[in-house]
């Protein structure tokens, strides 16, 4: 049996104290049945002579566990000079079979072990292939030069071989399971995404889609008319402004019809059979025209503030207002036409596109199970991702 000569002090200490412990045990208990039994039979005055046969029992007891020790100092010594003989042979065989085995791949008889030698010996002494990639990795692992070859002194024997390839091989089948975990998982959150994007109706849209994503934008436009009554009051010849006044008629000779445009345009938003850029603009449309309230509030307070003093409020500022709030909204309008048009989602208005694109439900806003995710929690867990990838 090899013993590690590394333990042997550990396994001769604790031979050592408990050997010492049963001799000073064997000792005491033998002494004392012996004084006792000389108190039992030995009369009071002879107490001082049991005492002096005290210290010669101590005496002798001190001498034979000394010689105890000694003893098995002796035989510590004799353990670890057989524990040495055996491990230099055990190296000693070992060398020898590396050596006779470095003979045997060392084909071309040059010194060195290469790594085609490499791979034609191991492949000819496990009767098996080895991969090429097994072969590079076992001769980075023992090529402690990092020459690209094997010798004499780096070369080991057939079982640290062995054991090489296995180790490697029981990586590459964990990496292969993992690897095709991993695409199961992709293929399936692949499928589940194209679900919930046909769900959620956001795919591109069709030319259909286009036109009608426009309509929207007629609410905000009929209701902003009345900010442009002084910029087209002299353009009635035009056709445009022409359509745009039968139009705008037609929308005012229905009853409530704002309230109607509005409560419409909220409930259609929320249909996905609808496509997103449909539902999108239609939320947009909405914002906008809640937009113009703010332009009359505004007016309204300051004329009001104004009367109190028995100041009026300028014509002009009157008129200057009505036509730079009509002029943003047609640009809007045109903004968001042109874009819808092109099939693009126009998301760049300032406040208001970022309120609708917050609302707007969107593939990432569920996880992996189709749970949908507030926005305050994805941002949390896209932080927490954030920090586990650093």
């Amino acid at each position: 049996m090899k013993v590690n000569s590394y333990f042997l002090p550990l396994i001769i200490y604790n031979l050592l104290e408990e050997s010492k412990s049963y001799i000073t045990n064997y000792f005491n208990y033998n002494v004392g049945i012996q004084a006792h039994r000389r108190l039992s039979t030995t009369k009071f005055s002879d107490i001082g002579k049991s005492r002096r046969s005290t210290m010669i029992y101590s005496t002798i007891n001190d001498l034979s566990k000394n010689e105890e020790i000694e003893r098995l100092k002796t035989m510590a010594a004799k353990l670890r000079s057989e524990a040495a003989s055996l491990e230099a042979s055990r190296e000693a065989e070992l060398a020898a079979a590396a050596e006779k085995e470095f003979n045997k791949f060392d084909t071309d008889k040059s010194g060195t072990v290469s790594i085609e030698e490499l791979k034609a010996g191991l492949e000819k002494s496990f009767k098996k292939d080895v991969v090429d990639d097994s072969v590079e990795k076992i001769m980075k692992t023992f090529d402690k030069s990092g020459n690209g070859e094997l010798d004499p002194t780096e070369f080991v024997t057939l079982d640290k071989f062995r054991n090489k390839i296995n180790e490697i091989e029981r990586e590459d089948r964990i990496f292969a399971l993992n690897s095709r975990k991993d695409d199961l998982a992709k293929a399936e959150a692949a499928k589940f995404k194209e679900a919930l994007v046909e769900q959620l109706n956001d795919n591109p849209p069709k030319n259909k889609d286009k036109i009608l994503s426009i309509l929207p934008y007629l609410f905000p436009l009929l209701d902003g008319i009345r900010y442009g009554q002084f910029l087209l009051q002299n353009e009635g010849n035009n056709p445009l402004v022409a359509s745009i006044s039968i139009i705008y008629g037609l929308y005012r000779s229905i009853p409530f019809s704002g309230f109607l445009a509005f409560f419409a345009l909220t409930f259609l938003s929320g249909n996905f059979k609808i496509n997103r850029l449909i539902r999108y603009n239609m939320q947009q449309a909405i914002l906008l025209d809640i937009a113009l309230f703010f332009p009359s509030l505004l007016i309204g307070i300051g004329s009001t503030l104004l009367n109190t003093v028995n100041v009026p409020l300028p014509n002009e500022l009157f008129m200057f207002t009505y036509d730079t709030v009509f002029v943003t909204l047609i640009t809007l309008v045109a903004y968001c036409t042109l874009s819808s048009t092109l099939g693009v989602t126009p998301n760049k208005i300032p406040f208001i596109s970022k309120r609708v694109s917050a609302q707007m439900p969107t593939v990432e806003m569920f996880d992996e199970q189709g749970q949908f995710i507030l926005p305050s929690n994805r941002e949390e867990k896209d932080s927490n991702d954030s920090d586990e990838r650093k």
